[in-house]
């Protein structure tokens, strides 16, 4: 059963939709987990655009980077540049893939607008995650 971590700085919006696809799309005995290099609280707007996919991570919290996990796990995403430069080193064995997303959190503008980048990151990760699973399965 592949082990995969979904890293990014602050574990609130990109690795937390990851985390929320990959478990919805995998199957129930793969490991799935999300962390950050930082704690920054599980972002609103990620939970209300996931939940318009009928994805619920309303319950999941923001993590840091777990080194025994991060060690074991068989894939190790980044999804930002910060998480790929700050993360441990990790065993040969670790594939890691980076998907250089950007953050939602850090966008400016009007409520719509603000959203609006949020769902099409959401639709990126979306897209990722399946292609992810699939070449794993």
């Amino acid at each position: 059963m592949p082990q995969l971590y979904f890293l990014c700085t602050g574990n609130s919006c990109r690795s937390q939709m990851a985390e929320g696809f990959a478990r919805q799309m995998a199957p129930q005995d793969w490991r799935i987990a999300s962390a950050g290099v930082e704690r920054h609280g599980l972002n609103p707007l990620a939970v209300k655009v996931m939940a318009e996919r009928g994805v619920d991570i309303s319950q999941h919290q923001s993590k840091l980077i777990d080194n025994d996990y991060l060690q074991h796990s068989d894939v190790v995403v980044t999804l930002c540049g910060d998480a790929r430069d700050k993360c441990p080193m990790t065993p040969p064995t670790v594939a890691k893939r980076h998907w250089p997303l950007p953050d939602p959190a850090q966008v400016t503008g009007s409520d719509e607008e603000v959203l609006a980048v949020f769902r099409q990151v959401r639709d990126d990760i979306e897209g990722r995650v399946k292609d992810l699973i699939q070449t794993l399965s």
